[in-house]
């Protein structure tokens, strides 16, 4: 079975993007082990550019936070899964501060072949996920990684709104689909 790491961006605890992340979860666990991180259980600082984790030993973060937590997750996942929010046609901050903590050589060890894009948003403007998109083909590009797939859902703000849609079915099929192989990888 592969490890599967579901970084969820949002602080509202059963929001839509923690509801679409269950719904994405409980399809992955048929073939695979998924671990979920939640920033609203995490106090990660953000980076601040020094580099000093290059020179480093292991490559260690001068902040002590909860990062080294989620960098221990990472080190055994084959597939990351980005579930986000989108306040301002971006993810939201506490999920960018994780991802800018990954400019780090330390993310070499992680084995990560794959990843997948899980976005919920209130607007319903066409455009509304672009900038994120690109974003994530740039990432995909760069590490050379497989675009597993996403699920993006507009439209939806309140607390549930998303049961209006098919979104929760549509992350649970794409969770399913998913059944990696360690030994492929």
């Amino acid at each position: 079975m592969s490890r599967i790491v579901v970084l969820v961006g949002s602080t509202r605890k059963g929001g839509n993007t923690d509801l679409l992340a269950q719904a994405f979860t409980e399809g992955a666990e048929k073939n695979n082990t998924v671990d979920i991180v939640s920033v609203a259980d995490y106090k990660v600082n953000p980076c601040i550019g020094c580099n000093s984790c290059f020179t480093r030993e292991e490559n260690q973060c001068f902040q002590k936070d909860d990062m080294t937590k989620i960098y221990e997750k990472l080190r055994s996942a084959d597939m990351i899964v980005i579930a986000s929010p989108v306040y301002f046609y971006g993810i939201s901050a506490q999920l960018k501060a994780i991802i800018d903590r990954l400019h780090t050589p330390a993310r070499n060890e992680f084995p990560v072949k794959k990843l997948a894009l899980l976005l919920v948003g209130a607007a319903t403007l066409p455009e509304l996920f672009d900038a994120i998109k690109l974003q994530y083909q740039l990432v995909l590009d760069f590490f050379h990684l497989e675009d597993a797939g996403m699920v993006l859902v507009r439209g939806v703000k309140d607390i549930g709104d998303i049961k209006r849609t098919n979104a929760l079915e549509e992350a649970y099929k794409l969770g399913a689909s998913i059944n990696l192989n360690r030994e492929d990888l």
